[in-house]
């Protein structure tokens, strides 16, 4: 398979794509989900939860983190994860303005 050609792409569609192939896994979102219905920086007990190794799971929390949509902060020897707001609002946003742009047409196919 070829190289992306990011650059005849807007930077809202790069963005995007971005945030999506973060998210695009099983995993990422129980991830998210879990620390979203705890409403609280997560340290650590992702292991028990989620019945994953440990080293997948701070794969999955990198890859979260590099795309922006998770942050974290150093306790002591644990690095404790939340939901990075400005990125989930971008994230938010950019799906509502897609899937909105949808009209409901029945004209075709």
């Amino acid at each position: 398979m070829g190289t992306t050609k990011s650059e005849i792409f807007t930077d809202r569609q790069n963005e995007l794509a971005v945030l999506l192939k973060a998210i695009a896994h099983p995993a990422r979102i129980a991830i998210l989900q879990h620390i979203m219905a705890a409403n609280a920086c997560i340290c650590g007990d992702l292991v028990d939860e989620l019945g994953l190794a440990q080293a997948t799971i701070s794969q999955h929390l990198k890859e979260l983190k590099n795309a922006g949509i998770i942050q974290g902060t150093i306790e002591g020897v644990k690095v404790c994860y939340c939901i990075e707001p400005k990125t989930w609002k971008l994230l938010q946003t950019q799906l509502a303005d897609l899937f909105g742009a949808y009209q409901g047409q029945n004209t075709c196919c």
